[in-house]
This record gives structure tokens, sequence and C-alpha cells, in this order.
């Protein structure tokens, strides 16, 4: 397989999971949106194996929201949702990573009241380190039972879930 970097990411299909839109399947929308009523945005769950074999996935503090999530944000004009995903995990985290594939996506009202989608890609880090920022603060590396506790939404909790459940059909780095 091969590897999606942000460097040469694209929504072309070439990759496992990739995907032009996500969202409600058609039909099953409940209320008339407009395509641009919908706030579009993208992130990642970075996976590693510590020293001693356990999972661990990396978590990040925004200090203006206060909360604890996975890395995400919005799509840029023109940008494709792998391409946002792995910008976006390497402005939060600092860590350049890879996409591994496709894990799911959340649907949810956001603080001024708009549809939101992000879609989420299990991510593999290849390099780079933290550097605090305006808009996060802290990074940490922790393993799944510890991200439950830590993670602000059941949105995000039940993403690791499905993580969880993805690795023991299909194990990852």
């Amino acid at each position: 397989m091969s590897r999606v970097s942000i460097e040469n990411a694209t929504d072309s299909g070439e990759i496992p999971g990739s995907v032009e839109r996500v969202g409600h399947a058609r039909g099953a929308i409940l209320e008339p949106h407009q395509a641009s009523d919908i706030v579009r945005a993208a992130g990642g769950i970075v996976v590693r194996r510590s020293p001693d074999g356990q999972r661990e996935i990396t978590v990040v503090h925004r200090p203006v929201r206060e909360d604890w999530s996975f890395p995400k944000g919005k799509l840029e004009p023109g940008e494709g949702y792998e391409q946002c995903a792995l910008r976006e995990v390497r402005e939060e985290t600092g860590l350049i990573c890879h996409l591994v594939r496709f894990i799911g996506h959340t649907e949810y009202r956001d603080r001024k009241d708009r549809a939101k989608v992000v879609a989420y890609w299990i991510m593999a880090p290849e390099g780079g380190s933290f550097t605090r920022s305006d808009e996060v603060d802290e990074m940490r590396w922790v393993s799944f039972g510890e991200a439950e506790t830590l993670l602000s939404y059941d949105r995000d909790r039940d993403l690791l879930i499905v993580v969880a459940a993805a690795d023991e059909v299909s194990p990852f780095g």
C-alpha cells in the first residue's frame, strides 16, 4: 500500500478509505442544508506503540475551549479531506504522519450553531515534535484508557472505541 503524506495526498480515490464527501447518506438529512451551510473539517487519531508494546494515541488541549480532543480543523478552499487531516495534525501536534485508514466521521453543531462534519483517519507518525501555540498548548501520548477519561466529548470517545475495535481486527503499527 502506498503511503500518503501531506505532500502527495489527494482525493483521487488512490488510498483505501479515501473520501470525497462525508456526512449523511442521501435521503437521511432531516433538515435541509445548503452545502455552504455545513462546516467541513478533518483530523487524525495518531497511533504508535510504546516501548513496552502498548498502543498510545495523541490528544491535544485547546486552551481557548479548555478541552481535550483529537487534532482537527476546517478544510481550506480547494483542499481535500486527506490533505486537511494531515495538515491539521501537523499544525496542532508538530507530527509528520502518514494516513493508515479512514476510521469514520462525527457530526454535530459547532459553537455558532452550524452543522459540522469532521472526517477522521488513523495516522502513524514518521517524525516531528510538538511546539506550544495559542491554539494548542499541550499534546500528550496516552493509552486508550487514559484517553477515554481525558477526552472532553462523547463523540471523541465514540471514535476511540472504533479505533480500538479496528485494531483488534487488523492490528497496526
